[in-house]
């Protein structure tokens, strides 16, 4: 049995959720994104600029749906090579 799907957050992602992590229902990526970002202005300007990872994978298409017990990863962009 698996508890929802759990969005983990890194460095500016972090900071501005105030959170390391979150558990929210399956739905699309996008969903999951407004979601997170219905209540936090801030955070909602950071994820615009950010990658996704759905276990493990780069994701293109934020249409796509997020199953029970998939993991997020949200990476801002990185200086350096």
């Amino acid at each position: 049995m698996n508890n929802g799907v759990q969005v983990r957050y890194f460095a500016a992602a972090r900071a501005a959720a105030g959170v390391e992590s979150a558990i929210f229902a399956p739905a699309s990526l996008d969903s999951i994104i407004s979601l997170a970002c219905s209540t936090n202005p801030s955070l909602k300007h950071v994820l615009s600029q950010c990658s996704f990872l759905l276990d493990s994978v780069l994701v293109h298409d934020q249409s796509i749906f997020v199953n029970d017990g998939s993991v997020i990863d949200v990476l801002p962009r990185f200086a350096g090579g």
